[in-house]
């Protein structure tokens, strides 16, 4: 009963990240020397995480060198300059209405991964979280460019399979979501960091502007949010998780409207309602289905681990998907 009603402090807490992601774009271009989304991507990820593994004083063992490595390479070191090029290269928020359908991508990968089979219902809200985005974001445009696209797919695919592989692999005994956090934006970071010395140059001179930017980036937008994302993804099943994800560009457009001066039309309020209404649904457990009736839970190893019983955290996974390495 304690992890049932703390399970909606739980849910706020993970969506403090995606709305903190939405802040991207006002800081980018209101604060941060232009065209060097590189750099920009090293010093969010490198300091933050460097700073996280000092904070949590524990190194990977064993397998979970190469799973670091995997699940920063997809969670950061390829989804920020995927993120970046779509960004660069696609007209208004369309990088935004591709990347809103990572439900329907984290539904199919969990089916695969993790034995969960997407229900109507998941598909259907997946849907109407999208079509909520596009409403909100999308703006005429002209042609729309293939490479664009094509990074736009890939960086949502890329996070959405590294959503589900950290719910697979869970985290090994005595790290917690800290170390796991950590071992992932190093990583990534380091993997950034000889991509951009060699594509952008050296780093450009920062004022002081500049470097509040890159501050608040590293710290709140990135060091705290993706440890509120992991621990998330640690408690919560990975489709719960993932339709917290249009929180982001709703965020971003809500900066927009209130510090930038940009104007929200009926069109764009009718979209946000309906992008909020899906998330909001999304954290709903279905009908019948009974967070305690889990025969079994799997040790922090991930599902080939050690079989034991924890009822409460049992309760907090929730119906939509099995307990696998939470």
């Amino acid at each position: 009963m304690a992890a049932n009603a703390n399970r909606p402090a739980l849910i706020a807490l993970t969506a403090l990240a995606p709305i903190s992601w939405g802040s991207t774009y006002a800081v980018t271009t209101e604060f941060l020397p232009a065209d060097r989304p590189l750099f920009t991507a090293v010093l969010r990820a490198l300091p933050a995480g460097l700073l996280l593994l000092a904070s949590a004083r524990v190194l990977p063992r064993g397998a979970w060198w190469w799973k670091a490595a995997t699940l920063g390479a997809l969670n950061i070191g390829a989804f920020f300059p995927l993120l970046f090029l779509s960004a660069y290269r696609l007209p208004g928020g369309m990088a935004a209405v591709v990347g809103s359908v990572g439900p329907l991508f984290v539904a199919g990968l969990a089916a695969l991964l993790l034995g969960d089979r997407p229900t109507p219902r998941t598909l259907l809200t997946g849907i109407a979280a999208a079509l909520g985005v596009s409403l909100v974001v999308l703006k005429a445009a002209g042609a729309l460019d293939p490479v664009g696209v094509l990074a736009a797919l890939a960086a949502t695919a890329s996070m959405s399979t590294g959503t589900v592989l950290t719910k697979r692999w869970g985290r090994p005994d005595g790290a917690g979501p800290l170390a796991l956090t950590a071992w992932q934006l190093t990583a990534g970071g380091l993997l950034i960091a000889p991509v951009a010395l060699f594509v952008e140059g050296a780093p450009p001179a920062l004022d002081g502007r500049a470097l509040g930017g890159y501050l608040y980036l590293a710290l709140a937008n990135t060091a705290v949010a993706y440890w509120l994302w992991f621990r998330g993804i640690g408690r919560l099943s990975a489709m719960q998780v993932t339709f917290l994800g249009p929180l982001s560009p709703l965020t971003a457009a809500v900066i927009g409207w209130a510090a930038l001066g940009q104007a929200l039309t009926p069109v764009q309020v009718a979209g946000m309602a309906l992008a909020f209404g899906a998330t909001v649904f999304g954290q709903l457990k279905p009908r019948g289905v009974n967070a305690t009736s889990s025969p079994r839970d799997v040790s922090p190893g991930g599902p080939r681990g050690r079989r034991r019983r924890v009822p409460q955290l049992r309760e907090a996974v929730g119906g939509a998907g099995r307990p696998e390495g939470a």
